[in-house]
């Protein structure tokens, strides 16, 4: 009987789904969805005078699952009638992961469900000894920005958080941002979600903060698969503003919602990059409303001709212990910081200093490999050349 199907929905990244359904064998719901589609498209003609033959009678699957990614390749009328198709295949159990919201109020009404909800990596006090102890390595200057963080983080170890922490990271380009976001996220645990808003210029991005068709990508669905705690918006000041009240209710509460998903985070820790130079002009941006949803703002400053070449000797340090030990005898470490120091005067750029390291390296080294392979031009090659 379609009444005794359990249930059970799961809220949170796919590596969790899939370790709770554990090696058990189970069947996808979206194979068994097509399946019926192809079986409703075949007819059986009967001649007459022949026996008719027998209806197959349906099995009955143990157990179904759906990924999150799986209802985007069903059609509108089978989200919209979502518990009639769970009626049709009549399941012993249905393991759905992050289904849309319209689905997990189908279910609720028609059938017992049970709700599992992730706990994601967070903030604690062990975090804050490793960003402190640690900063130093993965960062040249900004001492300030240490400081800053650390008080800003502190909240999020508290049992009285049950919101984000919500900051805006904000200086020029290429001065560690990103790399100081990348380096909390390490110390919690989990790959960062990371989004870009400079890829966003489009009528796309409505769709993907507000929600459109269920087989659009969304920025809810994807802070439900999310393995960390940590949230990266990059380039915040790159979005339309006409976008900034999807944030509002995110940034205030932690509840993120669009026409399909409904989110929770939870005390987790949201970082939003820019460009702006100062708090003034953050504030002028975003407006009012915004701009007092933001628990912290963390100016990274401009770095010193001294800091980057501090930043120089750790790209050359970190790029020659990954090459060969032959590719490392044909370079000379003075030669190389004759080459690079200059550029500290001309740019504060870690990410473009990044990529020179690499094309000098690269440059060296290619001309060095060349030479040995070019023949010495002796009496017999020029006699050669000469005939021909």
């Amino acid at each position: 009987m379609p009444g005794d199907i359990k249930v059970t929905i799961y809220y949170g990244p796919l590596t969790w789904f899939q370790e709770q359904l554990g090696t058990p064998e189970r069947e996808s719901l979206l194979d068994i969805a097509y399946e019926r589609d192809e079986a409703n498209r075949r007819h059986t003609h009967v001649v007459v005078g022949q026996e008719e033959p027998a209806p197959d009678v349906p099995r009955r699957p143990k157990r179904v699952v759906a990924e999150s990614s799986d209802y985007a390749s069903l059609s509108e009328h089978v989200i919209t009638n979502f518990a009639g198709l769970v009626r049709g295949i009549n399941p012993k159990q249905l393991h759905l992961h992050n289904p849309p919201a319209h689905v997990q109020q189908q279910l609720a009404r028609s059938f017992t469900t049970d709700v599992q909800r992730y706990t994601y990596p967070a903030v604690t006090r062990e975090t804050l000894i490793g960003f402190r102890d640690g900063f130093a390595n993965h960062l040249v200057g900004q001492v300030a920005v240490r400081e800053s963080l650390l008080a800003a983080l502190y909240p999020l170890t508290t049992v009285r958080r049950t919101k984000p922490v919500v900051l805006m990271f904000y200086g020029p380009s290429g001065v560690g941002k990103t790399e100081t976001a990348q380096f909390v996220n390490d110390l919690v645990g989990g790959t960062l979600l990371r989004k870009q808003f400079s890829m966003f210029h489009n009528d796309k991005f409505a769709s993907y903060l507000f929600g459109g068709t269920h087989s659009e990508a969304s920025f809810a669905r994807d802070l439900l698969d999310r393995e960390s705690g940590v949230i990266l918006i990059d380039e915040f000041d790159k979005a339309n503003a006409v976008f900034h009240s999807a944030f509002y209710q995110l940034f205030d509460g932690g509840v993120f919602e669009d026409k399909n998903y409904t989110v929770q985070l939870g005390p987790s820790l949201i970082i939003c990059t820019s460009n702006y130079r100062s708090g003034s002009e953050i504030r002028e941006a975003l407006g009012d409303a915004l701009y007092s949803r933001f628990d912290a703002l963390i100016r990274f400053e401009p770095l010193s001709s001294t800091e980057i070449r501090q930043v120089i000797d750790r790209l050359l340090a970190d790029r020659l212990s990954k090459l060969a030990d032959d590719e490392r005898a044909r370079l000379n470490t003075d030669q190389l910081t004759k080459i690079l120091y200059p550029l500290a005067d001309k740019s504060g750029n870690v990410r473009k200093l990044g990529k020179t390291v690499d094309e000098v390296i690269s440059l060296i080294l290619v001309r060095s490999i060349l030479d040995e392979q070019t023949p010495a031009a002796g009496p017999d090659a020029r006699q050669e050349n000469k005939a021909s």
